[in-house]
């Protein structure tokens, strides 16, 4: 049998695995988004651009993937082996859910966290699989960057999302990743011992407002290409 002590510290390490991989992972969020931004720009110059920088990184561009797919997989199974952890230690569920952090009743997105997050995952995945191995110079997605010849990705963007379907999927997807961010970030915070008496409900603002600025964000883009934006 276990020693209460150590069960205690495995318990710990885990959560501050889940913690600082969940908030790597968000860094990366925030990140790829300032890189989109550069869709609004009309005709698409600048987001080729930038595109084709990352793709001037070679090697390292691959290194930095195959690093942002390992701390994706280890926050996973992190997640889950607490997961099944809790259940084992709790066959039996509460009459009221409640929140880790106080006496507040916990709510959609505390609850569905597994859920939300294997939907991101699946949506990483296909999203990766689209964009990252799409068609490319050789099928004609090409166009003029300082005189070279570089991958028209911004086309293959605007392509998808003039598609309605993929427009609805990509902002259903979109209202999961606010919902799993609301909660993240402050369950993070928490356990990195960040929350005291009195601070819990202003770090829960902040997963709340963090939350919604990404989402929206992510949400706005594929509304102005549809909408908007031409090849």
């Amino acid at each position: 049998m276990s020693h209460p002590q150590v069960k205690r510290v495995s318990t710990v390490f885990e959560k501050w695995v889940i913690a600082l991989s969940g908030l790597g992972l968000v860094a990366f969020v925030i990140v790829h988004l300032l890189g989109n931004l550069t869709l609004f720009q009309s005709g698409g110059s600048a987001f080729n651009a930038y595109a084709a920088k990352l793709e001037s990184f070679g090697p390292l561009l691959t290194i930095a993937e195959v690093g942002l797919l390992a701390v994706t997989l280890v926050h996973v199974a992190a997640t889950l082996i607490t997961k099944k952890k809790n259940m084992s230690a709790r066959p039996v569920g509460y009459r009221q859910w409640r929140s880790k952090g106080g006496d507040t009743p916990s709510n959609l997105s505390s609850r569905n966290m597994v859920i939300s997050g294997s939907v991101l995952l699946i949506f990483l995945i296909v999203h990766i699989f689209q964009f990252r191995f799409g068609p490319g110079v050789s099928q004609g997605y090409v166009t003029e960057h300082n005189q070279d010849q570089i991958r028209d990705l911004y086309r293959l963007v605007v392509e998808t999302f003039k598609n309605p379907v993929m427009m609805v999927l990509y902002t259903t997807v979109m209202f999961v990743l606010g919902l799993h961010l609301k909660h993240a970030i402050w369950s993070a915070l928490q356990s990195l011992g960040l929350t005291r008496s009195g601070t819990s409900a202003s770090l829960r603002l902040v997963g709340l407002v963090v939350g919604i600025l990404l989402a929206a964000g992510f949400l706005v883009l594929p509304a102005w290409i549809y909408f908007v934006a031409a090849i």
